[in-house]
């Protein structure tokens, strides 16, 4: 029977360009998850920020982010009369839509994606210096 090991990561830190975009990050995810050693288990991603989210996606075809992006400005306007005073209301707002944690499967050391899938980080509010925490638990991979 295997070991089994809890191991956090240090924070991955993601630096954003724009004030709304999309970013994959799945190789970041996917290195910090190889430094855990751990063969098979869980992974959650946690974001600690109130105007950014993480997300599974398609990550092959530029298009799908920027009609993903347009779309949720469409669904959560800009300038849609909110009371908070610093103007970024729509930014928490699509922050707690999307979510600013998931967990996702450890297979074989890696994230278990789909073929289409990656890992993107949503920015709400930028252009931000983030970090995303990352906890994988699972069984330990044999020396």
């Amino acid at each position: 029977m295997r070991d089994h090991k809890l191991s956090h990561m240090p924070e991955l830190k993601i630096h954003t360009d724009e004030r709304a975009t999309l970013i994959d990050i799945t190789e970041k995810v996917n290195g910090a998850v190889a430094e855990t050693r751990l063969r098979d288990g869980l992974c959650n991603l946690f974001v600690p920020h109130t105007t950014a989210a993480i997300i599974v996606s398609e990550n092959w075809d530029p298009d799908v982010t920027t009609d993903m992006i347009m779309q949720l400005e469409k669904m959560v306007p800009r300038a849609g009369g909110y009371r908070h005073d610093e103007g970024n209301s729509q930014a928490h707002i699509l922050s707690v839509m999307l979510s600013t944690s998931i967990n996702l499967p450890v297979r074989h050391g890696k994230l278990a994606l789909g073929k289409w899938q990656g890992v993107m980080f949503a920015e709400f509010d930028g252009p931000r210096d983030r970090s995303l925490m990352v906890t994988v638990i699972g069984a330990e991979a044999r020396p």
